[in-house]
This record gives C-alpha cells, sequence and structure tokens, in this order.
C-alpha cells in the first residue's frame, strides 16, 4: 500500500484545481486563527482551564476522526493508516468519543 502522507503544501496544491481554492489553507493557519481568537477572549484572565493541551486535543480530534472516517468511506484501517495510528488505537479512540461507525 502506497504511503497516505501528506503536508500542508501538499493539500493546498491538491486543491488548487478545485473551485474553493481560494478558500483552502494550511490547517495550521485555522487553528492559530482560532487560538488567538481564544486568548483575546480571555482578554487578560485565566482560562477556565488549566489543562489547555488536552482541551484542544477533546475539541480537535473527534472531527479529526469523523472526516477520516468519511473520506475513507467507514473503512477503519484506512482510516488509521491516513492518520498514521494504529486501529486498535483508532477504536479506542472512536469508543472514548462515543463515534460510530457505518
Amino acid at each position: 500500500m502506497s504511503s497516505l502522507n501528506h503536508n500542508a503544501a501538499d493539500v493546498t496544491r491538491a486543491d488548487s484545481g478545485s473551485p474553493d481554492a481560494e478558500a483552502a489553507k494550511p490547517l495550521c493557519t485555522s487553528v492559530a486563527e482560532c487560538m488567538d481568537v481564544y486568548f483575546r477572549t480571555l482578554n487578560g484572565h485565566a482560562p477556565k482551564t488549566l489543562n489547555l493541551y488536552d482541551t484542544v486535543l477533546e475539541q480537535v480530534e473527534p472531527p479529526l476522526l469523523r472526516a477520516t472516517l468519511d473520506y475513507c468511506d467507514g473503512n477503519q484501517s484506512r482510516a488509521a493508516e491516513l492518520l498514521g495510528l494504529n486501529r486498535a488505537t483508532l477504536r479506542k479512540k472512536l469508543t472514548q468519543y462515543g463515534i460510530s461507525t457505518r
């Protein structure tokens, strides 16, 4: 099976011919923008959670898992490979977030 690893530049290049190409931007840009808004919203106050890393992962992982499964037509083995996880780890995360598969 071929490697499914791609960087943000690969994704941007792959989308360059699509009608939505202008809206495409690297994921890191979207995350940085969201984090900037989050910290601006705090307006100097302490966040409610002191474990920001886990909070971000809890917000990012479920849609990542759902989108990857959708992209792979529900094939967990293919989704696990695309995510760089073994299948058992993917299944554990699906259970953790209550995500059902087709």
